[in-house]
């Protein structure tokens, strides 16, 4: 059974780790893409469906850490829209 503490946890990791991209339309898209999927499954209740989700949700937390990595090693230029 996963914990809703465990979950809080899981959304937090995505957008801290998601916020890390340094192209922004990666990091906007994946941002807005986290928040409507939870929001979308906030109100599922079967113990199955819920451990499935987290599952994915972990495997999605390592898929990002290693794009923010490959994003350090790889930099590119700021869009315009990021110039401050």
């Amino acid at each position: 059974m996963v914990s809703k503490l465990a979950i809080l946890g899981l959304y937090k990791s995505l957008l801290r780790a998601t916020s890390k991209l340094p192209p922004y339309n990666y990091r906007m898209y994946g941002l807005r893409l986290i928040r409507d999927r939870f929001r979308m499954n906030k109100d599922i209740t079967d113990e199955k469906v819920i451990e499935a989700k987290f599952d994915e949700g972990i495997e999605a937390l390592d898929m990002v850490k290693r794009q923010v990595i490959l994003h350090s090693l790889y930099g590119t230029r700021n869009l315009v829209i990021e110039n401050k």
